[in-house]
């Protein structure tokens, strides 16, 4: 895929690093990426992934804007709320760059509807709010073979890793977190509260994880890390990772 005139201009400071380079950017607008959650971690997520020249984007989230997001969710304004949270983050793309596909699903991803959602993904960028649907996303993607970037946060701790399960050597989420979490009961934003500044360092940091896997083959930057999860302290700042073993009993990846 080459990229028109205009493009070349709009990303010319990705492609004179040579970790990305012509090939590494022609493969991002070559890109498709479903967003599953577009509030504190999928709004700065969003932002950067459109910025990067991701060719398409499927936007899934069933919440509509509220004004408590306002602190933290970045795409979204005053005259947002009630609206559906995909709608006003797919309408927010259009403004800032015509040259993307996105499509807006109000819907909340699970069994049912995955095979609608999911065909022809290159990248499931999970930031939702709670675990049963976190499971039924990595699931989804272990029975579809799309990797998957996975981001969380609680209170100044986040979290982010990618999982490519339908490898054979591969972990997946649920080998990380088990079979105990199909549940909609969780922390949340609401009853722990959140700092704004800390779920976009986390929504930015999975996109920066996200292209790795995007241009891996095309780019130096290309090393998807896949298994690794990466530690965000906010209180204390600092990173550190820990290896995700595959676990052969898990009831999505395993043997």
């Amino acid at each position: 895929m080459s990229l028109a005139p205009e493009r070349l201009a709009r990303f010319a400071r990705h492609i004179v690093l040579p970790e990305i380079g012509g090939a590494g950017q022609a493969a991002l607008a070559n890109s498709h990426v479903v967003l599953i959650g577009c509030g504190g971690i999928g709004s700065p997520a969003l932002q950067y992934l459109a910025a990067a020249g991701i060719g398409r984007l499927t936007l899934v989230d069933d919440d509509v804007v509220d004004v408590s997001n306002l602190q933290r969710q970045t795409i979204f304004t005053p005259s947002d709320v009630g609206t559906p949270k995909a709608e006003a983050a797919a309408e927010w793309v259009r403004r800032f760059d015509l040259g993307l596909e996105v499509t807006a699903v109000v819907e909340r991803l699970g069994g049912d509807n995955a095979d609608r959602i999911l065909p022809d993904a290159d990248l499931v960028l999970d930031g939702c709010d709670n675990f049963a649907t976190r499971l039924a996303v990595s699931d989804a993607c272990v029975a579809r073979a799309i990797p998957l970037t996975s981001a969380a946060i609680g209170r100044f701790q986040g979290q982010v890793a990618n999982f490519a399960g339908h490898r054979e050597d591969q972990p997946c989420y649920r080998c990380f977190v088990g079979d105990a979490f199909d549940a909609q009961d969780c922390d949340t934003c609401a009853a722990d509260g959140v700092l704004g500044a800390m779920v976009g360092m986390v929504g930015t940091f999975a996109a920066m994880h996200a292209i790795r896997v995007l241009v891996d083959g095309h780019a130096a930057f290309g090393d998807p890390k896949y298994g690794s999860l990466t530690l965000i302290d906010g209180m204390n700042p600092g990173m550190r990772s820990i290896r995700i073993a595959k676990d052969p009993a898990c009831s999505a990846c395993g043997a």
